[in-house]
């Protein structure tokens, strides 16, 4: 009986120790993107990713959707905030989101979006009209 709850407990710290280090990585991205909606939502634009352990990245921001919306914005100051990650490869990908946004010449928002056991902060300011609510997608890639 003993034997088995040491061997148990040896299996459960050997679980957690691989799972704190594959996320000890943070990272925080600056970016700007563009878009248009009008039932169906797009918005394309450009960042960097910034990691605190020294890695930074250029990518590409691509986001789709549809649902009620109208308008045309634009992101000049966006940031966001991963949650800790293992790699930076896994911050590139499609990040769900649920979004409702309503904005008239000068705007500012915050969104969490989520990839599996990524998830991703964003705010931002900006220019624009829009009004709507959308069920869509963000890519990065590089």
């Amino acid at each position: 009986m003993l034997r088995k709850m040491v061997f148990g407990s040896l299996l459960m710290l050997a679980g957690t120790g691989p799972l704190q280090a594959e996320a000890s990585v943070r990272c925080t991205l600056k970016f700007s993107m563009q878009g248009w909606s009008a039932f169906y939502k797009t918005a394309d634009g450009r960042g960097t990713i910034d990691c605190d352990n020294g890695q930074s990245m250029k990518v590409k921001l691509s986001a789709k959707g549809g649902g009620l919306t109208v308008g045309k914005s634009s992101i000049e100051d966006g940031h966001g905030k991963f949650s800790a990650v293992g790699s930076t490869a896994q911050l590139l990908g499609n990040y769900i989101a649920a979004e409702a946004h309503a904005g008239a010449i000068k705007s500012a928002g915050a969104q969490v979006m989520t990839k599996g056991e990524v998830s991703l902060a964003l705010s931002g300011t900006g220019q624009g009209v829009d009004l709507g609510i959308v069920l869509g997608a963000m890519t990065i890639s590089l």
